[in-house]
């Protein structure tokens, strides 16, 4: 396994990731807040590869001082093997490289299905807070 910064070459294989392990809805969220990413800042997006094969993706952000876990997906056939652990770890490495003080999951319904995971990795609910910069725009 081997974790990295998303490179253009990885659009196509990581839109279908993000199709086979999120609902439609959250994709599209997902999709558009990825967008938004790149253009800030893609090196807070990141791939796990495994065998020549993107099995997961991890969006962070930053704002303020504070950085924000928004989207983890992982295919569902490489799910329960540490790649998770591994983008978060990883995402926690770039975060202390750049001085953010406090690190947060950005709060949507998405996200807390994923409290158990989190809650492994030591998070606490009260880390799970709304982005003074949303990265998803929600129609409603």
């Amino acid at each position: 396994m081997q974790i990295r910064s998303f490179q253009l070459s990885d659009y196509r294989s990581v839109t279908e990731l993000l199709k086979e392990s999120l609902s439609e809805e959250c994709c599209e969220e997902t999709m558009g807040a990825f967008a938004r990413q790149l253009s800030w800042d893609s090196d807070l997006i990141l791939v796990a590869e495994v065998d020549d094969t993107i099995a997961g993706l991890l969006i962070g952000t930053i704002d303020h001082s504070k950085g924000y876990v928004y989207r983890i997906a992982i295919h569902p056939a490489y799910r329960r093997q540490g790649l998770g652990k591994a983008l978060v770890a990883s995402m926690n490495n770039r975060f202390r490289q750049r001085k953010v003080l406090k690190v947060l999951i950005a709060k949507d319904k998405h996200n807390e299905m994923l409290l158990p995971f989190y809650e492994s990795l030591g998070v606490t609910p009260l880390d799970f807070v709304r982005p003074a910069r949303p990265l998803a725009i929600v129609a409603g």
